[in-house]
């Protein structure tokens, strides 16, 4: 089996589901009798609070190279908005970092979906290396809430999903969100807040989600055993 290294914390919630879900998958294919060796650096959430960009692109560069100096033949990132780093980190070390988006895309594109619906916290539905990666490696079109979505959802997620609170409130907001952007013409959404899928589930609408936790567990534990 292939070393992955894990790098969470932001938030430790997530990252919990996804030591959880890349265990579960790859025992799956081995069986229960051994797990698969993955090396974990949780970062404290703060950095990313700061949005100080380019502070966040030195601290992913540096655990990213721990990481690798440490046996890590791949590096997942255990939350969608730290992907802003990949442009930066990626040229710079040696070993492949997982992409979340190709998760996504892989996925979309295996059932027939071209117009996505994208949730998360403002930085995720408003940049671009989602949406961007989409479009040029798969051609697939993103959408995002109205204004006054993007701004509850941010709040949603910074300061209740990631610090564990999960709430009917929430819930019965972003099924809303969910409706609003098929009415747009999305054919499914994107969770793309690592927490969103502990708060939402298929069995809650009938709009096809693409829940990025899950999605990325698998990529990493198919790379693990491949």
């Amino acid at each position: 089996m292939k070393t992955i290294g894990l790098i969470g914390g932001t938030s430790w919630h997530s990252t919990l589901d996804y030591y959880r879900l890349i265990n579960s998958l790859v025992s799956e294919k081995i069986g229960t009798e051994g797990n698969p060796p993955l090396i974990l650096y949780s970062l404290n959430i703060e950095i990313m609070r700061s949005q100080d960009w380019e502070k966040i692109n030195r601290k992913y560069l540096e655990v990213s190279r721990i990481l690798q100096k440490a046996g890590a033949q791949a590096i997942v990132i255990c939350a969608n908005t730290p992907h802003t780093v990949y442009q930066h980190v990626q040229p710079l070390i040696d070993i492949p970092i997982l992409h979340i988006a190709d998760a996504i895309g892989r996925s979309a594109s295996g059932n027939d979906l071209k117009i996505l619906g994208l949730l998360g916290n403002k930085p995720t539905m408003t940049g671009e290396f989602i949406p961007s990666y989409l479009e040029s490696h798969y051609k697939i079109k993103t959408l995002i809430p109205e204004a006054m979505g993007i701004a509850r959802s941010h709040f949603f997620v910074s300061k209740e999903l990631t610090r564990g609170i999960f709430s009917d409130e929430a819930r019965e907001f972003y099924l809303r969100q969910i409706e609003l952007l098929k009415e747009r013409g999305a054919e499914g959404v994107i969770l793309g807040c690592t927490e969103l899928p502990i708060l939402i589930s298929q069995e809650d609408t009938t709009v096809p989600l693409i829940p990025t936790t899950h999605l990325h567990a698998q990529m990493a534990a198919d790379f693990i055993l491949s």
